[in-house]
């Protein structure tokens, strides 16, 4: 007999077993249990199967949730986990740290009508996770090999997805890396407590099995320049990401105790990595923290904080709440690690003393009229600020586009008035023939499941570039 669906009225939402707050925030395994079989076949079964599917609408990758909630729930487990696959490349990094209160369950129908949105992301993890498992994750053959060359610089998730795609289609793919493993965001800027990083050296193993190449600690414009790639590979992807840190507005004084978040992360990451502790400045331990920024990289640096053992961790952010940019999902994750939040807070004065961070004034501030977009702009309120010590300030206002032109010695590279890279929307080609870009290099600094679309997006470009070019040169490939 058919499984029946759209239970949501007689069964409940239930999120996977998450380990308690005080066990959880003294290490930095992952916070989530996996799902068991009966739970993601209960969950997938409450989806409503509705005519217009805002979850998929709302997934930046078009994922067919319904569809594959739908297979789950029948036992169809490994058609469940094929469709799954063939939008994203990594549904079980996506099931693990996308949003989901953002973007798909946060649209869910039945999220709306007061029944509690399906656990999609639960459910994309199970199934992923239940593939590896059972060996359904088939290696990447490509049907024939085409004799052309692709050089990715980056290996971050952009850079991964289009190496999946281009490799698929039978193109010879290198990826240029200046870290010293593949990853880049997904293995230095996300806590291991979010995604632990052999859930990554598993998509990195697998590409590598498929042939692709990895130069690790090559950085571009220094150890090889862009010009040499191009004479090197048929099309270049330029996926390398946006990492310089956004200033805060106020006079920063000459002091230790002054931390970017991603240099504070990447050292956390790598003690993770088994490359020793953190070193006494970019370690939280013992000291009173406080990280001034609202998105889900504020909300990393806290949660890391606490875990490093600080006495007190703070977060600052000048909107409320309800106009925070990152998930709020995390956001309790972290009151329930025991952050302390300052809503309508914002930095005024940072003190310092005797060459190391001391405090900071806090000015008090209030939301005006929604603009344009419906976002609340902020102005500082009347009130009195208030002194709040702290030993160590993370910085995680978020990120913006460093010089690429400089970056890459390759000054005749165009970019936008925000300094990403430019590209015509239709072929993703930068000004540069052959030389492509995707990622938060173009769009700016956003969610890893825009990364991969954008990645898998700028594949489709080359792969159709690459076929309308005449026969590659021998020597040319020869070369790579």
């Amino acid at each position: 007999m058919p499984k029946r669906l759209m239970t949501f009225v007689d069964a409940d939402q239930e999120a996977p077993d998450k380990r308690p707050a005080a066990q959880r925030a003294v290490d930095f395994h992952e916070i989530y249990a996996e799902l068991i079989a009966a739970k993601a076949d209960a969950q997938a079964s409450r989806c409503s199967q509705c005519g217009v599917p805002f979850c998929q609408s709302h997934c930046p990758l078009g994922n067919h949730i319904p569809d594959w909630l739908k297979l789950t729930a029948e036992g169809r487990l490994e058609e469940a986990y094929a469709l799954s696959a063939s939008t994203n490349p990594m549904p079980e990094v996506c099931g693990r740290i996308c949003p989901q209160d953002r973007l798909c369950e946060g649209n869910c129908v039945i999220e709306q009508s007061g029944h509690g949105s399906v656990t999609i992301g639960a459910v994309e993890r199970y199934l992923t996770e239940t593939a590896f498992a059972q060996g359904w994750v088939a290696p990447i053959r490509p049907p024939r090999e085409r004799g052309t060359s692709v050089g990715i610089v980056g290996s971050g998730p952009a850079g991964l997805a289009a190496a999946e795609a281009l490799r698929a289609k039978g193109h010879q793919v290198t990826i240029y890396e200046r870290q010293d493993r593949a990853g880049g965001l997904l293995t230095y800027g996300i806590p291991d407590f979010k995604l632990e990083k052999h859930v990554v050296a598993r998509r990195v193993e697998r590409l590598v099995e498929a042939g692709v190449v990895f130069r690790l600690n090559c950085e571009i414009g220094r150890d090889v320049s862009l010009e040499t790639l191009r004479s090197r590979h048929d099309a270049v992807l330029l996926a390398g990401g946006v990492y310089a840190p956004r200033a805060l507005e106020v006079p920063l004084p000459q002091a230790e105790g002054l931390v970017p978040a991603l240099a504070f992360l990447t050292a956390a990451n790598r003690a993770g990595l088994g490359e020793g502790a953190p070193p006494p400045a970019l370690s939280a331990a013992g000291k009173r923290v406080i990280v001034v920024g609202g998105g889900d990289t504020a909300m990393d640096c806290v949660r890391t904080a606490v875990r490093q053992g600080a006495l007190s961790v703070s977060c600052l952010y000048r909107r409320d709440r309800a106009n925070m940019p990152g998930s709020d999902r995390e956001v309790a994750n972290a009151e329930e690690e025991g952050v302390r939040f300052e809503w309508l807070a914002a930095p005024e004065v940072v003190r310092a003393r005797k060459g190391v961070v001391s405090g900071v004034r806090v000015k008090r501030m209030r939301l005006t009229a929604p603009d344009a977009a419906g976002r609340r702009g902020v102005e500082a309120a009347p009130d009195e600020g208030v002194e709040l010590k702290a030993d160590m300030l993370i910085l995680a206002l978020g990120f913006e586009a460093e010089d690429f032109p400089a970056l890459y010695d390759a000054p005749s590279l165009k970019v936008t008035r925000r300094g990403a890279l430019r590209v015509d929307p239709r072929t993703q080609m930068t000004n540069l023939d052959g030389v492509f870009a995707a990622g938060d290099a173009v769009r700016g600094a956003s969610l890893v499941v825009w990364a991969l679309r954008d990645g898998l997006e700028a594949a489709r470009a080359m792969h159709a570039y690459l076929k309308s070019r005449a026969a590659v040169d021998p020597a040319r490939v020869a070369a790579e």
